[in-house]
């Protein structure tokens, strides 16, 4: 049975992404306001983006890893520029190492640069194990 993976624009310019087996009768629920209640209270909406895929379990794994992405790679994807997904998936941290970590710690740089290293050293043979679970 084949699977759609689609996602719409409502009103106020939020996206809804959805999967279905039945695209024509879910789309028709939505455009009547009777599918979802984020797309009931931004009525009207368009589709904007469609994938076809052979099984609707694809189609719905799909659908749960765009949900996980940021407005501006759903919007590369919805655009066709695909080129971009891969810089748009990295995490601020990895594009600005020195800067995120001081400022998820709260720390300014000179904070961060005088902070104390703690080393890691092996656990004492008396509490290895102990992080396992027991059968």
């Amino acid at each position: 049975m084949d699977g759609y993976l689609y996602i719409l624009e409502c009103a106020d310019g939020s996206y809804y992404t959805g999967s279905t087996n039945d695209l024509n009768m879910r789309l028709q629920q939505h455009y009547d306001g009777i599918a979802t209640n984020h797309t009931k209270k931004r009525l009207p909406v368009k589709l904007v983006y469609l994938e076809k895929y052979p099984r609707l379990d694809y189609a719905y794994y799909r659908e749960k890893q765009i949900q996980g992405w940021r407005r501006e790679k759903k919007e590369a994807l919805i655009k066709g520029e695909i080129e971009k997904l891969p810089e748009l998936a990295m995490a601020y941290r990895d594009k600005f190492p020195a800067a995120s970590s001081a400022s998820a710690a709260g720390l300014s740089k000179d904070q961060e640069d005088s902070k104390e290293k703690i080393s890691t050293s092996p656990l004492p043979e008396a509490l290895e194990g102990n992080d396992k679970k027991s059968t």
